[in-house]
């Protein structure tokens, strides 16, 4: 994705070069407030896009354009703007409504006038971006495919800048299950959507909404007793999805503190990881070390262990030890010590405001990175009850680049502290690709 300038797409064009489906997605503002915000005339806009959709496709033939803030851009501006840029080689012309100012049925209008007025409208695809300012990104793009659109950029969970935007999930499913209404289909295996929304909830550290239609906690929970009596006697009085059609399915096998190797990999690779036999080796060990704390190991726990133990980089700082004091009346205290590099050992302790604090303190002396500053922190508990697993996110920053951590335990002080070392580890990464990256003189 580029702005419309000739040396951001010369740029995306040499990222692409290996690509094996180059796209280059090139954008500029449409609305009267956007090309006031840039200085320039309509005319000198329309020119600018047909000028870089240009550029764009002498790097690839497959070119998207953008007028960005279509929704509120004049009517029969935009129609030129996208007849002029399918002409100049456009093949996906995606239609956003950055700002989410736009309501179903005008922007189900703003579709089907495009489809039924750009005359070279057959030579390219219409795709829509919607953003959820005003809570209708799904419903927006749905009116959009009912009336012509045929690509929906959507994320997963509906996460995006701002209030987010059109939700996968949501669109994926509500095609899927009113395929009377909208006579259309997608190629998406609808039975990983639950596993790539944690997946994606637990990487970015930002919780799913219970009442979050299809990938929610509560998404097919019935508490109220007539529903609860109608799906005993048949699921459909109540559902309109199949769960198990989005990836939510019981397992049969309960994994405790006596479950074996074999067991456990029969779960995981259920749950989609295929680990090699020393990575189940590192994911047993402490599953052993959690299901001596708790009476059964859910799938949640088994992805957290998983992904909080196996790495795909280089871990500069381990923690071997961590000893915390805190209590009414009492100053916090933290002692740690952090393995470096896998040979040294530094041992340190501080005071703070918290345990949580004293323990960041004292593994920044530890660890030699004094200026770091916590920009945020999160927890939230894996699964419910007392015994359960607790999962910190912190964000760090540290000489203005940011990185973000994660840590499971069922000690939300050790969580923290492998969060906060995780995060300092991704630092660490950074620091050293920039410094190769330096001319040497």
């Amino acid at each position: 994705m580029s702005r419309a300038i000739f040396k951001d797409i010369d740029r995306a064009g040499e990222a692409l070069k290996d690509a094996p489906k180059p796209r280059i997605h090139t954008f500029i503002g449409t609305s009267p407030l956007h090309i006031s915000m840039v200085g320039k005339t309509p005319d000198q806009v329309l020119q600018m896009a047909v000028d870089a959709v240009a550029r764009a496709k002498s790097h690839c033939d497959d070119v998207e354009f953008s007028p960005m803030d279509a929704a509120r851009t004049e009517p029969q501006y935009l129609l030129d703007v996208i007849e002029a840029t399918i002409e100049a080689g456009a093949t996906t012309i995606n239609i956003p409504d950055t700002v989410g100012y736009a309501v179903p049925d005008q922007f189900g209008r703003i579709i089907r006038n495009i489809c039924e007025k750009v005359p070279n409208v057959d030579q390219a695809i219409i795709s829509v971006h919607c953003h959820d300012d005003l809570g209708m990104a799904t419903i927006n793009a749905l009116e959009a495919l009912r009336n012509g659109a045929r690509q929906v950029e959507c994320t997963v969970n509906g996460l995006g800048e701002r209030a987010g935007n059109t939700s996968l999930e949501e669109v994926v499913m509500a095609v899927k299950t009113r395929g009377d209404y909208f006579d259309l289909y997608t190629d998406i295996e609808t039975r990983e959507i639950v596993n790539t929304s944690r997946l994606v909830s637990r990487l970015m550290g930002i919780v799913v909404p219970p009442n979050k239609p299809i990938v929610g906690a509560n998404a097919f929970a019935h508490s109220s007793g007539i529903h609860q009596d109608g799906v005993l006697k048949d699921r459909e009085n109540f559902e309109i999805i199949d769960p198990r059609s989005v990836g939510w399915e019981e397992s049969s096998i309960v994994l405790t503190a006596r479950s074996g190797r074999h067991a456990l990999r029969h779960r995981l690779e259920e749950l989609g990881f295929q680990l090699s036999q020393d990575e189940l080796n590192i994911a047993y060990e402490r599953f052993v070390k959690v299901a001596d704390k708790k009476k059964e190991v859910y799938d949640e726990d088994l992805m957290a262990i998983v992904e909080d133990e196996i790495r795909d980089f280089p871990m500069r700082f381990a923690l071997d030890y961590l000893h915390t004091v805190s209590g009414t009346g009492t100053i916090p205290s933290a002692t740690v010590r952090i393995g470096i590099d896998g040979k040294d050992h530094v041992q340190e302790s501080a005071w703070g405001d918290g345990p949580v604090d004293a323990t960041y303190r004292a593994i920044k002396k530890a660890t030699d990175n004094t200026n770091t500053k916590v920009e945020n922190y999160t927890i939230r508990g894996v699964t419910g009850g007392a015994e359960a697993m607790g999962e910190v996110t912190v964000n760090v920053s540290c000489n203005g680049r940011i990185s973000r951590g994660r840590g499971v335990s069922t000690d939300i002080i050790e969580a923290s502290a492998k969060a906060f070392l995780d995060a300092l580890n991704r630092l660490a990464i950074q620091q050293d690709s920039h410094k190769e990256r330096e001319p040497t003189v």
